[in-house]
């Protein structure tokens, strides 16, 4: 498995495909996040905007190979096991940016409520923002285990409905990344932390459902 790693790294790395998300989650955070503004609000933003972006780098993840060395890898080591490199891949890159964005935000937000009125102190805000940003991160691999291949085989209907399902993950009531976000957002007006451990376990149990039901699939069904 970590030649599988290594490898669908490397595609990533040589594609350059990466570019786009980075520079989109790079802009969202520009126009959302300024220095100064309370820690906990600008934490939950850019948690957020992380959600779209790890969706984004999965369909990368999974189209990335031609279909020949795709064909040549699933021989080699089952095709399952190859879909879940893929996935894995870009779980773990859409986290790191997320680590990084959060260590930045943490760092130039001012550590106040929202009112200015009530200290916050930055460590248990990184530490809760970070745990927000791994809860969208994974709730953003599902979204995009679930609406790529092969799941869904056409790109005219899969982009469409994956930035739905990305926006839907974000702003409906009772998902993983709206409460942890969401939770933020509520602890920076009463100047608390809140750790969303509750939103990550489940967002954790939901990407692996939909990383198992992909990983059948893609055995299932040829490119």
């Amino acid at each position: 498995m970590t030649a599988l790693l290594r490898y669908q790294a490397a595609l990533l790395a040589r594609s350059q495909r990466w570019l786009p998300p980075f520079i989109l989650y790079a802009a969202f955070l520009g126009i959302g996040v300024q220095s100064g503004q309370p820690i906990l609000d600008s934490l939950g933003y850019a948690a957020a905007a992380l959600l779209p972006v790890a969706a984004w780098l999965v369909r990368i993840c999974v189209t990335n190979e031609p279909s020949a060395a795709r064909s040549c890898v699933s021989a080699a080591v089952g095709p399952g096991r190859a879909h879940l490199a893929a996935l894995l891949v870009a779980l773990a890159t859409s986290a790191a940016l997320g680590m990084i964005a959060t260590v930045l935000v943490t760092l130039i937000s001012a550590p106040a409520s929202a009112d200015r009125q009530t200290r916050v102190p930055r460590i248990p805000a990184g530490s809760a923002g970070l745990l927000a940003t791994l809860a969208c991160a994974l709730l953003g691999t599902a979204v995009g285990a679930l609406t790529t291949w092969p799941v869904l085989r056409s790109t005219g209907r899969a982009v469409p409905t994956m930035l739905l399902a990305a926006l839907l993950a974000v702003v409906v009531t009772g998902s993983p990344a709206q409460a942890a976000v969401s939770g933020l957002v509520t602890g920076s007006r009463s100047g608390t932390v809140p750790l969303p451990v509750l939103p990550l376990a489940a967002a954790a149990l939901l990407t692996a459902v939909a990383t198992a039901v992909a990983c059948v699939l893609t055995s299932r069904r040829s490119p």
